[in-house]
């Protein structure tokens, strides 16, 4: 209208979802840009670790599967891990029933982790990684015998 052409229109920024309170959604999301949870997923949650992509669930938002983002801002119930390879901010009313892999977190008062918080370092993105760098110590039954 008025000489624009709406549908050819590229966007200009990042797309931003929203669940809202009422919505129930069973199955993996897979998603960049802004993801804002008031309802409930029932499912893991992606997002490419080199994005800018950002989850925030909300006071009354739920989450029931694993979180892989590079940012989240949780003020909700998670049960499940949450991996972020950059910032994770727990807010007052946050509880997390899962393990929580980070690099960078802050915790305000009040909220919850019933799991491990495991700090991952900017290159050791991937939560596999965790467990395969592990060295074990060499053992050897001789030292423990008294001459």
């Amino acid at each position: 209208m008025f000489g624009r052409d709406d549908n050819n229109r590229s966007p200009s920024g990042p797309a931003n979802t929203l669940v809202s309170r009422a919505t129930e959604i069973v199955g993996d999301i897979h998603f960049s840009g802004e993801l804002i949870i008031e309802g409930c997923i029932k499912g893991n949650i992606y997002a490419e670790d080199d994005s800018t992509s950002l989850i925030r669930i909300a006071e009354k938002g739920a989450v029931e599967g694993e979180i892989c983002v590079p940012s989240a801002i949780i003020n909700g119930l998670v049960q499940g891990d949450v991996r972020s390879a950059n910032h994770i901010e727990l807010a007052a009313k946050a509880v997390v029933v899962g393990n929580v892999y980070y690099n960078l977190i802050e915790m305000v008062m009040g909220s919850e982790v019933n799991g491990n918080l495991m700090h991952i370092s900017a290159g050791q993105q991937d939560t596999k990684r965790l467990t395969v760098n592990k060295k074990k110590l060499p053992f050897d039954s001789k030292s423990l015998q008294k001459d």
